[in-house]
């Protein structure tokens, strides 16, 4: 049998792709603005205190977007000592807050509180889907007003 050769794989051609995209920091802004993602001034030092509280390796704190579904999108935070590439960023005195640029997707225009009411205290996520549009819920679930009530399946998650 003839040998027909070795089998070699595509090569990423990386001239090409800095041709087209050109430099990356060209089209990525990290800088996280207030008209994509407000955080009130009572919020902030709520932030700003518990990172002050927390470990000292941590100083900022991660927006994460997860769910979907009936019971809309859930928005949360958690410390971080890591930034990514695909990290925005929100410098505040004291910390600093990073949105991935998939989260920020459904963030854009919304604004984080920090509420305190007769002992129970908490961060709210106001005006979420602002710019996206949308509920979060789906129109067929019954609890958001429509759907199967005699138990079959209502094209939710």
């Amino acid at each position: 049998m003839e040998n027909v050769g070795i089998y070699k794989p595509p090569q990423k051609n990386t001239d090409v792709i800095t041709d087209v995209i050109g430099d990356v920091s060209d089209t990525f802004q990290v800088d996280l603005s207030t008209s994509d993602l407000e955080v009130t001034q009572s919020a902030q030092d709520k932030l700003r205190e518990i990172i002050e509280q927390g470990d000292e390796d941590v100083s900022a704190i991660r927006i994460y977007v997860g769910g979907g579904g009936c019971g809309g999108m859930s928005y949360g935070m958690t410390f971080t000592d890591q930034q990514t590439d695909f990290d925005t960023i929100q410098s505040f005195d004291g910390f600093k807050l990073y949105v991935d640029v998939v989260a920020l997707n459904y963030l854009r225009g919304a604004q984080i509180d920090y509420i305190q009411e007769a002992g129970h205290e908490r961060f709210v996520f106001n005006n979420v889907f602002a710019e996206t549009g949308g509920t979060g819920a789906c129109g067929g679930c019954g609890a958001a007003g429509g759907g199967d009530s005699g138990g079959g399946d209502s094209g939710c998650d």
